[in-house]
């Protein structure tokens, strides 16, 4: 059946639009800029947010006495819209003034400055002074949990955060408690966050338009770790950050930037600059191995194998479903492989003590914060596998803080002995990419070749809102079948669980990531308002992997070394010691303890 459409005007520009269209879509559509700051619709993600409460993109009707919210306000047959009228700019003034009356002014120090929705609509209408005074902030003036920092008194109730945080993660850490002006966006029951489900993945921060949800900043703790003759710092870069890094120094978005962003980190002072593709190349070693063990012993009949190296989605496991976490492979993430290698293997190499070693991560998330701070990743050979974590937005901070240009960067390699990094690695940071790169080593391990490099490609996402996120795909190697399903989003991820605990669903194996798109998507990468960037930021790691010359996680020299040199072999005493963990050693608030 043919869409219905529509015929209307706007600012004099006629314009056809499908039948329940609103008319922010249609401006849109003809390049009318309309501002907003409560809405929120990224385009190839389920992330929307609609609740027409901000007031700031109204617009006049011909014919109606009210103006009309934009973001809410469906087209009809012949009407006629203005967007810039005298009326209509001093309506959009005035909302804004009345938002700023009840806002801390201290815009300098803030973690948004330079990228605050709300500082550019200040700027767009020419705010230079107050005319509303606010009434009293919020009592909960700050909360700092491991990964993110929550600033009620910077709220504006716009509800991005609830959104994605109940539609589209479906955790419900974050929703609106109390009434009119004693209103404020917390746990229920007007908890801490870390005494919430939360998961940390950062996505709440991602859409915050303010400083009300910020990541925790490490960048001026490190410098002073940098500057420490004491210690060696270490520092590894997930697959996702290069993707995205380019973006925040003129870029085109998709552009690789490896070699320049391990140039401006020696320029910062690290000792050893790493490539956690490494790291990810070890962790297939560990997880393609278990995977095959559980298959041969029948542990997966009834149950999948699920990823564990996403910290987001062992939170929303643990806190939503606790008794599927037997079913995570214990492998650590390659964030922590890479720190328990750093303070073994490393330290051995260098010959000093695994206290001297300080390692950093350079992550696309603000889970990884949070990750290493969990019990299960403590050692009693050197304490911290991971020191610090920070995100692509810290480094960005701290490059410029530096100010080091973006002109003067050249592209270096990594250090040795741990530099090379296989195709396989690289596409961790996409959704799929874990499951893929396990599978082509899993071929390997059972048929004594290597696959066709895209014999596995099926599991490469298609979308995060095609087949509500989920990509299936069974695979035949020998005498095995593999019933594998990839799905990144949280909300999705319920879903899919939820119809594995039905029996509608069996698998073998399953990915999981918490962010939408994987990695690239994650919640410590560069915001962009109403751009969502993971596709084009996933599509470059596909790229590199193809054009690398190594293709399998089990060809890495370097990870070949070590298992020669140190570790023995996959699943070895001496690989269970230092890169598995026991999942129930810990235990999020609230969580049943057997």
């Amino acid at each position: 059946m043919e869409e219905k459409q529509i015929t209307l005007q706007i600012d004099g520009h006629f314009i056809t639009v499908p039948e329940g269209s609103t008319i922010l879509e249609a401006a849109i559509k003809i390049g009318i800029n309309i501002p907003t700051l409560c809405h929120i619709d990224l385009k190839g993600t389920c992330i929307k947010n609609n609740p027409a409460s901000c007031r700031i993109c109204v617009v006049e009707v011909m014919g109606r006495r009210n103006l009309a919210p934009a973001c809410a306000t469906r087209c009809t047959e012949g009407m006629v819209v203005k967007t810039s009228t005298l009326r209509v700019m001093n309506a959009r003034k005035v909302v804004a003034e009345l938002i700023l009356s009840d806002h801390p002014n201290d815009c300098l120090t803030c973690p948004k400055c330079g990228n605050c929705e709300l500082q550019t609509l200040a700027l767009r209408f020419n705010i230079r002074e107050m005319p509303f005074n606010g009434g009293e902030l919020s009592p909960r003036k700050r909360e700092i949990t491991a990964s993110i920092v929550r600033n009620m008194d910077k709220c504006i109730f716009c509800r991005r955060c609830e959104s994605v945080c109940n539609d589209v993660q479906t955790v419900g850490a974050l929703g609106a408690i109390r009434r009119g002006f004693n209103t404020t966006i917390a746990p229920a029951f007007d908890r801490m966050m870390t005494e919430s489900e939360c998961t940390y993945c950062g996505q709440c921060v991602a859409v915050c338009p303010v400083g009300a949800l910020t990541e925790r900043d490490y960048t001026n703790r490190l410098l002073d770790d940098l500057a420490n003759p004491d210690k060696v710092v270490i520092v590894q870069t997930a697959p996702a950050v290069r993707a995205a890094l380019g973006e925040e120094f003129g870029f085109p978005p998709g552009t690789l930037v490896t070699g320049k962003m391990v140039y401006a980190l020696r320029e910062l002072g690290f000792d050893y600059v790493f490539d956690t593709d490494f790291a990810a190349d070890l962790t297939i070693m560990e997880e393609a191995n278990e995977l095959l063990v559980r298959l041969g012993k029948g542990d997966l009949k009834d149950r999948p194998m699920f990823t564990s190296c996403c910290p987001g989605w062992v939170r929303f496991i643990k806190s939503q479903f606790p008794h599927l976490v037997k079913y995570l492979s214990s492998a650590k993430s390659p964030q922590q492989m890479f720190g328990a290698v750093m303070k073994t293997y490393f330290a051995e190499k260098l010959g000093v003590s695994p206290e001297k070693i300080y390692t950093v991560s350079v992550m696309p998330c603000v889970a990884k914060k949070a990750e290493r701070e969990m019990d299960l990743y403590y050692e009693e050979y050197a304490g911290h596998d991971i020191d610090a974590v920070i995100t692509t937005r810290e480094l960005i901070r701290m490059i410029r803080s530096a100010h080091i240009s973006p002109q003067t960067l050249v592209d270096v390699e990594s250090d040795r002995p741990m530099h090379e990094g296989t195709g396989a690695g690289v596409i961790f940071g996409a959704t799929g990419g874990v499951m893929e790169a396990a599978l082509r080593s899993a071929y390997y391990i059972i048929k004594g070749e290597n696959p066709p490099a895209e014999a596995f490609t099926a599991v490469r996402s298609q979308g995060f809102n095609e087949n509500d996120g989920v990509q299936e795909a069974n695979f035949q190697i020998n005498d095995i079948t593999v019933r594998t399903a990839v799905v990144s989003g949280l909300g999705n991820t319920r879903k899919l669980i939820e119809k594995i605990l039905r029996g509608e669903k069996h698998y073998d194996f399953v990915e999981v990531m918490a962010c939408p798109g994987g990695c690239v998507g994650g919640g410590g990468q560069p915001i962009h308002d109403g751009e969502e960037l993971a596709s084009v930021r996933g599509e470059a790691l596909y790229r590199l992997d193809k054009k690398n010359p190594l293709r399998f996680s089990h060809e890495n020299p370097c990870v070949q070394q070590l298992y020669k040199e140190y570790l023995g072999e996959p699943l070895s005493e001496k690989a269970h010691e230092l890169l598995h963990t026991d999942h129930n050693s810990w235990h999020m608030p609230g969580e049943y303890k057997e």
